[in-house]
């Protein structure tokens, strides 16, 4: 019985071995008989079912990609790969809830992970889109609401002067002056409602030294600078180990998650939706 269970487990490993192979070669068919195949053999294995949606996935059948990510993410709920594309399915099909909350939940698992499998970058631009596209949509029905209730509020100061200048015959000076400094005051409060949704620019210290641009995956040195971790491991690895700003001796092995950073970044995201736009 042990001899058959290890045949059945590396006969599904060569098919997925052979899956790989047809994949790289654009042989999209061949490749998900192969990876359905090992499935058949062994259907505890979470890589075969995102090995078999990634090719779903290129040929556009996304009700296979969501289902064979579903099976992928219920085997192995760490599966990075399995919430990135279920969200991805999800998306697809307009469920925008759904798909965002599978793509934060690949982003937090893919932040730290090895090098050969990080993909934190592929995510990010795919949740940054649909986080853009869900701030625009909410933030017009926040700004149609606003000059609603800033319209009604203006026909009821307005109509409070008529109605006082009708019984204050002799204080029209005082009655049109104290209207003028109620609307002002309108009008302030309600610019300040709105400025929650105008773009302004996104605080330095959430931002990666190097590449300007907000953190993903924020890492911190033992000199305390703050860097994307993709861009400082390569640079690292292409330009030398050394910290780029500071000049001193760095290793990857001495970079730490910023979990305040991280924590920052997630705050000022929740509240300025429009920060997720890529330039």
């Amino acid at each position: 019985m042990v001899n058959g269970v290890s045949s059945a487990a590396e006969q599904a490993e060569q098919l997925k071995q052979d899956g790989n192979l047809y994949f790289k070669k654009n042989r999209l068919g061949a490749a998900i008989d192969a990876y359905t195949e090992a499935i058949t053999l062994c259907p505890n294995v979470p890589v075969y079912f995102t090995n078999r949606a990634l090719c779903h996935r290129k040929r556009n059948e996304w009700a296979r990609v969501e289902e064979d990510c579903m099976r992928a993410v219920r085997l192995d709920p760490k599966s990075v790969k399995g919430h990135y594309m279920l969200g991805l399915a999800l998306l697809q099909r307009e469920n925008y809830a759904e798909g965002i909350k599978a793509l934060e939940r690949a982003l937090d698992l893919g932040r730290g992970a090895h090098t050969n499998s990080y993909m934190v970058e592929e995510i990010w631009q795919e949740l940054a889109s649909a986080k853009y596209k869900e701030w625009v949509h909410e933030s017009a029905k926040r700004t149609l609401a606003l000059q609603k209730l800033e319209k009604s509020c203006e026909i009821a100061l307005q109509e409070k002067l008529v109605h006082d200048l009708s019984h204050m015959m002799d204080e029209t000076d005082e009655v049109f002056s104290s209207t003028s400094e109620q609307l002002a005051a309108l009008k302030l409060i309600f610019s300040k409602a709105a400025e929650a949704d105008k773009p302004t620019d996104v605080p330095d210290y959430l931002c990666c030294k190097i590449t300007l641009d907000i953190f993903r995956d924020p890492v911190i040195t033992p000199s305390g600078l703050t860097y994307e971790r993709a861009v400082i491991l390569d640079h690292l690895e292409k330009v030398g180990k050394f910290d780029p700003i500071t000049r001193e001796p760095l290793h990857p092995s001495q970079l730490v998650p910023n979990l305040a950073i991280k924590e920052a970044v997630g705050a000022y995201l929740e509240k300025h939706g429009w920060a997720y736009k890529m330039d």
